[in-house]
């Protein structure tokens, strides 16, 4: 056997298999891009079916705010913190002797006026986050003020007072800032007479800081939303009406008609009787005296001035508050034949004038801390309007008349 010619055609078969193998892959590579080719044609030329569309839910876009309002008048304010916010309770005379006009009462959240002394009213002004550059006149306090002052976890600020009063505020752990020259001054002795001691809100922010009274937790009266108290107006000249659904937190029927004009009759002394007059393009009532001369305040400009006097420094501008609180108080001369005993802690009727009417019903007080409410006849609590609220503790020999 021909050893040379057997290998020489083993080699030949080798070769041959190797192309047939390299044959083979070539024709199943060609088939695989073709194979793509058709598959990408599929996609791209043949119909395509339509899917159906789907209801996927939405995801809002917007986030409501949450919104604050004031424990003291009901207003929205900015943040939390300005909820808490210390406040204010200072004891403003009302005379003819000097007291008048008063500077910054507009910027009082509430206001509550009594007899003081001989017919003559005085008032209990509440304040939060005062700007007033000029605040007072400053004077005495007495004890049924102090109860009403109590709730709204205040600084009293007075310059001395009753006997029982400043026993109580000694005893009672109050926040208290009585005749001082670090927070108070002396305005001019000849108009204003003894009712000449005034402070600003920069020296109360101070006194505050000073002592660490960062905040106050104030129990307020039981308001509406701003939204519930414009659908409640009860005058014909609103040019807007919300429609809302949901009740408000307390009774705001029985408005009924429109009053225009409410008097308030302390006593037999016309210059401490006042008349408020509504006013229907601000939904409020503006104060005058039973005169008929309008009660006007110093509205001081909003920067420090440092200590001046409110006649040079100062604009008029005529109190004019949201809601007007006449409640009938029992009332009698006090031991001494001057002062007043007035009972804050008890019950009594009320009438409520806000939004252009009327609601009356029956204010009671349980103790000292607890806060004033409100109900109609029907048992139900009364809701007041956000804004700046005068409460009048009417004697139970005075009257109202609207």
């Amino acid at each position: 056997m021909d050893t040379a010619s057997t290998k020489t055609s083993k080699v030949a078969g080798k070769d041959e298999a190797k192309k047939n193998h390299n044959v083979a892959f070539l024709v199943i590579g060609i088939i695989g891009i073709i194979a793509g080719i058709i598959c990408v044609a599929t996609v791209f030329l043949l119909p395509k079916e339509v899917l159906p569309d789907l209801d996927f839910p939405q995801i809002p876009t917007t986030i409501t705010a949450t919104k604050y309002y004031s424990n003291l008048t009901g207003v929205e304010v900015a943040n939390e913190t300005d909820i808490t916010a210390p406040t204010y309770c200072i004891q403003t005379p009302n005379g003819t002797d000097g007291a008048r006009p008063q500077a910054g009462l507009t910027e009082a959240g509430v206001v509550f006026e009594a007899i003081a002394e001989a017919g003559i009213t005085r008032f209990a002004a509440i304040y939060q986050q005062p700007t007033s550059a000029v605040i007072g006149p400053i004077r005495s306090l007495r004890i049924y003020y102090l109860q009403w002052d109590t709730p709204f976890d205040c600084t009293i600020v007075h310059a001395g007072g009753a006997d029982d009063a400043l026993a109580a505020v000694r005893a009672g752990g109050y926040k208290d800032l009585t005749e001082n020259y670090t927070y108070m001054y002396r305005g001019t002795y000849r108009v204003r007479l003894w009712n000449n001691l005034f402070t600003t809100a920069a020296n109360l922010a101070q006194f505050s800081a000073d002592r660490g009274y960062t905040t106050s937790t104030v129990n307020g009266f039981t308001r509406m939303t701003p939204e519930v108290a414009l659908r409640d107006r009860v005058d014909a000249n609103v040019s807007e009406k919300l429609i809302i659904t949901e009740p408000a937190a307390a009774s705001t029927s029985e408005l009924g008609a429109s009053v225009g004009s409410v008097f308030i009759r302390f006593g037999n002394w016309p210059n401490f009787n006042v008349r408020y007059n509504y006013n229907s393009t601000t939904n409020s009532y503006d104060r005058s005296y039973e005169s008929g001369a309008a009660h006007e305040v110093y509205d001081c400009p909003r920067e420090n001035l440092g200590e001046v006097d409110p006649e040079k420094a100062c604009t008029l501008r005529q109190v004019s508050p949201s809601v007007v609180v006449a409640m009938i108080v029992n009332e009698k001369k006090a031991s001494d034949n001057y002062h007043e005993d007035i009972i804050a802690i008890g019950s009594g009727p009320v009438y409520i004038f806000q939004n252009g009417g009327v609601t009356t019903g029956t204010w009671t007080k349980g103790s000292v801390g607890e806060q004033i409410k409100f109900f109609d006849g029907n048992g139900t609590e009364i809701a007041l309007v956000p804004g700046q609220t005068f409460v009048e503790a009417i004697p139970n020999y005075g009257g109202v008349e609207y």
